[in-house]
């Protein structure tokens, strides 16, 4: 989500005479991503006090209203299924368009408070943007929300240039969280047992779940330190990438897994689980990559080990998803925003 915020930002501010700001105002107000200097960031002044909760979500909100109404802006765009509806609270009654995305698997329940909100403040959106068909068939079902457009995430781009010489190695990068399955993806690695070959995992510990310590304790259970690796956070995730001949993706729930449209541009072959929305968006089974019914940790070995054994498929698959991924370049998707957005402005 902060990636693709971070990228449209970018692309809206290189359009002539367009003038972009981008209002963080989370728990957390770091920036992880690169913002052009030309965007113009804004932040509340105080601090989110979690035992102070009820407060600190009123003076948000009341910074959020103060803000934008002095910025006066065309358009507001606003990113999350639970961020949404605090923007929408923050600016009843005032004229400003706003344009909402989740970015979470469409049919997830967020909780009946949260429910309850999105089906009442939803509606009063001027768009809401879904990231696949059948995001948008679910939100036009469960929010009657007649103005809705499917617009896919832009995708980076990641130049073969620097490519180093690959690996015999799995790759799967995402948030260590449990929805990611990565103790399922241990298994199937460990049921192989191919000679050669490693299983890297790249990411961090989310939503306070410390699945790490989980899969850490498994890793070791197995005794497999020494083929199994856990690489945290990574600014420079392009090198695992490029040093890997297979990406592998376990998640059950998605929204659209930028990570796996990154694996693609880099021209590995993508093996995921077919999750109601996201993967089936860039994966055409059996020509650019395996999708595997969810949950089929058998049929997910097989494919595992069937792209392990095979060179010239993974080659293949490759250069297809390199190919096909190119729909979603940040100039095709920025587009598409900003048209959505000027057409209903």
């Amino acid at each position: 989500m902060e990636r693709v915020m971070s990228e449209l930002a970018g692309f809206f501010s290189e359009k002539s005479g367009l003038e972009v700001h981008l209002v963080i105002y989370g728990m957390s107000r770091e920036i992880f991503y690169e913002i052009p200097s030309s965007v113009q960031v804004h932040k509340p002044t105080f601090k989110f006090n979690e035992g102070k909760r009820i407060i600190s979500a009123l003076k948000t909100i009341l910074f959020l209203r103060k803000t934008i109404k002095k910025l006066h802006p065309d358009s507001v765009l606003s990113f999350g299924e639970y961020w949404n509806s605090f923007v929408l609270i923050a600016l009843f009654a005032l004229k400003y368009p706003v344009f909402i995305s989740d970015r979470c698997q469409p049919d997830k329940k967020l909780g009946t408070y949260h429910d309850y909100l999105r089906r009442i403040l939803y509606r009063r959106s001027r768009g809401i943007v879904a990231q696949t068909e059948k995001a948008k068939e679910i939100y036009f079902k469960d929010l009657g929300h007649s103005n809705i457009s499917v617009i896919g995430n832009p995708i980076r781009q990641i130049s073969t240039e620097k490519e180093v010489e690959r690996e015999n190695s799995v790759l799967m990068v995402g948030r260590l969280i449990q929805s990611k399955h990565h103790d399922q993806l241990i298994e199937i690695f460990l049921s192989i047992a191919e000679p050669g070959w490693k299983l890297v995992i790249v990411g961090y510990d989310h939503l306070k779940q410390h699945v790490s310590d989980k899969l850490e304790k498994l890793i070791r259970g197995h005794h497999a330190e020494g083929i199994i690796k856990l690489e945290g956070k990574q600014s420079d995730v392009d090198r695992y990438y490029l040093g890997s001949k297979i990406f592998a993706f376990t998640s059950s729930s998605e929204g659209f897994p930028n990570v796996i449209g990154e694996a693609m541009s880099a021209g590995l072959p993508v093996i995921a689980y077919d999750c109601i929305a996201g993967p089936s968006e860039m994966i055409d089974d059996g020509r650019n990559g395996f999708l595997v019914p969810l949950f089929d940790m058998e049929t997910f070995k097989i494919r595992v080990k069937e792209l392990m054994n095979d060179e010239a498929k993974r080659k293949q698959f490759g250069n297809q998803a390199r190919r096909s991924i190119q729909k979603y370049s940040i100039n095709e998707i920025g587009e598409k925003y900003f048209e959505f957005i000027l057409d209903n402005k």
